[in-house]
């Protein structure tokens, strides 16, 4: 249950101190009784009895105090703000704690209303009434940090460690503004302060890690992460533990291995390891660690990922299988009736997911879920459907632009050219500053200025030119226009820089112009293979290997090395070649490979990728070779050209074979010595 922010303040007001100063403070019966329910989070029942003893006694500033802390609780800012300013007025002017906590009180609600000045002159006055309390000052200081007020948060920090010396907050704080404008080496230095004083506390390391990382120290930020999470799972370490998996995958998951070797009865590192290859597209390796922390304790969490993770890889049938467990272990978190909806989408039964989201939009009727309906809808082509509910979006978040957007399309299908144009003009308006987030110039292109959709589509690429989703909008903007070849250059960069949303890419309906061009389905394809290579060699990258030899006997023919190989299980001889760096064979063992079924049309890759009418394959063709095997080795996806030499024998030249390892000729034995690093651990 939420607890109030408040509560923590009946301990600093410190009952026996008042005592002392022989303050009178009320002990009536319904004013005692709301605030024990404020200290069980009765909200409802605390309201009950102070509102019954301000009947009684109108001019009560605690009671007035108390309600105050309640209504920002509840949100109700009005209601809050009147009773924290007749509490400041009735309190006594002697009971200066009192004094300090109805100012802290209505500072608060300052702060949720976005009127930090005002907040920070209650603060003031809360410390002018209770010098000593530390913990005012950090308040203040906190909202000086997010009004980026760095100095004058540091001296309100500076005060807190003059107090308190061994108060960590202080320290803390000035490391957390040095972190804010990249001071990292001070900031280290005040963190290593923290874990001196506070050997236990986790924010000291997290907080740390963070410097360490823009210092880009990564070993260092690791054992910090480490030690964080192993203390209380700390939640800042966790996100930093995915950032930094970007720069020091190898090392991350080495130590969190060791910490699951260490620790075999707690998941919390099993989940730790799926998350981290999760987050670097390697599913499958993720679904095991998932799996096996499932098994340790079965949790909704791990459930959702294991089902994200085979939606990633386009296995639907798994993914529903997961998210359904998910929810029956937790049936209260409708995020994961969000998460079936788009898996129910993204494998093709619109229906079924429009279904889903009405559960969830009757349980959580929020703007988001109202849009992602409304989307499904319109993809559906339900028109009237997704107007609706892209209109109920509207009213839930009238600054969500895409919701216009969306809007906009649907009265455009309809005919009603007013109403669209009013939509789109809103997004424009609504969308002025170009970001990765934009869709303005969806806008622009709908009512007809594609000069202004191109220019704001460049300017959202200016604004950050290595995020691969901007181009993939550009992609998308193009294929609207109409601009197919310009669609097919950007969708190429976006697939280049990294964009990986295979199954979005492929449903998106704005890439429908050209889904079924050639060089659409090429990269497709192309892109497809790398990321599948990307996966496993972070994969080989987190395992475990040891150097092993093997030694492959080789005949020797006119001067040239000749070893037995098969070449997707067809039995050859290739020619091995210290100096060539190609691999290629003849158009006549092609020609045999394609007519007997060891190639397929899908190993054909390069620019002239066709076959000829009666089987033959074209010289100057780029091949895959799905497999060469040899002396028990492998080597997979090898790229080969077709030679128009029709006895040219198989070649693969020493750099191809280098993959494996290093490779000595030994001719008095007559073998190939080859030296490689064989996986023995996962």
């Amino acid at each position: 249950m939420k607890r109030f922010y408040f509560l923590t303040m009946l301990i600093v007001l410190g009952i026996q101190v008042s005592l002392a100063q022989n303050i009178k403070r009320p002990d009536s019966y319904n004013y005692s009784r709301g605030v024990e329910a404020i200290q069980n989070n009765n909200v409802e029942e605390a309201l009950e009895y102070l509102n019954k003893e301000l009947k009684d006694n109108p001019d009560n500033g605690y009671a007035l105090a108390w309600i105050a802390a309640v209504r920002s609780y509840q949100e109700e800012y009005g209601r809050a703000l009147t009773a924290a300013d007749l509490a400041i007025e009735h309190i006594p002017r002697k009971d200066k704690q009192y004094k300090a906590f109805a100012y802290i009180v209505r500072a608060a609600v300052y702060v949720e209303l976005g009127e930090n000045e005002k907040a920070l002159a209650d603060f003031t006055s809360a410390i002018k009434e209770t010098p000593d309390d530390v913990n005012v000052y950090e308040k203040r200081a906190n909202l000086y940090y997010y009004m980026e007020k760095y100095d004058l948060a540091d001296k309100d920090y500076q005060t807190i460690i003059s107090i308190a010396p061994g108060n960590v907050m202080g320290y803390m704080g000035i490391g957390r503004n040095a972190n804010a404008e990249k001071r990292y080496e001070e900031a280290i230095e005040q963190f290593s302060y923290v874990t001196k004083l506070a050997s236990d506390y986790s924010s000291g390391y997290s907080f740390r890690a963070e410097s360490l990382i823009g210092l880009k120290k990564y070993d260092e930020a690791i054992n910090d992460i480490i030690h964080a999470l192993d203390i209380d799972y700390d939640n800042k370490a966790f996100y930093l533990m995915m950032e930094v998996a970007d720069s020091a995958m190898v090392p991350l998951v080495a130590k969190l291995k060791i910490q699951s070797i260490k620790n075999p009865n707690n998941d919390f590192w099993l989940y730790c390891l799926g998350v981290v290859y999760e987050n670097n597209g390697a599913y499958k390796r993720a679904i095991t660690y998932y799996t096996d922390c499932q098994k340790k304790n079965p949790s909704s969490a791990t459930a959702y990922r294991i089902s994200n993770c085979y939606s990633k890889i386009g296995d639907y049938a798994s993914a529903l299988q997961h998210i359904d467990n998910a929810i029956v272990l937790d049936s209260t978190d409708y995020d994961y009736v969000m998460a079936k909806a788009n898996i129910l989408y993204e494998s093709g039964d619109a229906k079924a997911a429009i279904l889903e989201l009405g559960k969830y939009v009757a349980h959580n009727p929020e703007y988001y879920g109202y849009y992602r309906r409304g989307w499904y809808k319109d993809n559906s082509r339900d028109v009237d459907g997704a107007i609706e509910d892209y209109t109920m979006a509207i009213v839930l978040q009238p600054d969500y632009a895409y919701a216009y957007l969306g809007r906009g399309d649907m009265y455009a299908l309809k005919g009603d050219s007013k109403s669209a144009e009013a939509d789109y003009q809103k997004v424009i308006e609504l969308d002025a500053i170009p970001s990765n987030s934009s869709c303005a110039q969806y806008a622009y292109l709908e009512l007809g200025q594609k000069e202004k959709a191109v220019e704001f589509m460049n300017n959202v690429i200016e604004k950050d030119p290595n995020d691969a989703g901007n181009y993939y909008d550009a992609a998308c903007l193009h294929s609207r226009m109409g601009e197919l070849d310009k669609s097919i250059e950007f969708l190429q960069i976006a697939l280049e820089k990294g964009f990986r949303r295979f199954s979005h890419l492929e449903m998106d309906d704005d890439l429908d112009a050209i889904r079924e061009l050639p060089k659409y389905k090429e990269l497709i394809r192309h892109y497809k293979s790398i990321f599948e290579t990307e996966i496993e060699d972070k994969m080989q990258a987190t395992s475990v290997y040891e150097e092993q030899t093997v030694e492959i006997p080789f005949s020797k023919e006119d001067g040239v090395c000749k070893v037995k190989c098969t070449i997707n299980n067809l039995p050859l001889y290739f020619v091995f070649d210290t100096g060539a760096t190609d691999v290629s064979l003849s158009s006549v063992e092609a020609t045999f490979m394609m007519k007997n079924g060891y190639l397929k049309s899908s190993d054909i890759i390069g620019k002239q990728n066709y076959t000829m009418a009666n089987g033959e394959v074209s010289a100057g063709t780029v091949i895959n070779l799905r497999n060469v095997n040899f002396g028990g080795l492998d080597l997979d996806n090898i790229r080969a050209s077709v030679v128009h030499n029709q006895v040219a024998p198989l070649l693969l030249g020493q750099s191809i074979l280098g993959r494996l390892g290093n490779i000595e000729i030994d001719n008095a034995k007559r073998v190939l010595r080859i030296t490689y690093k064989k996986k023995v651990e996962e």
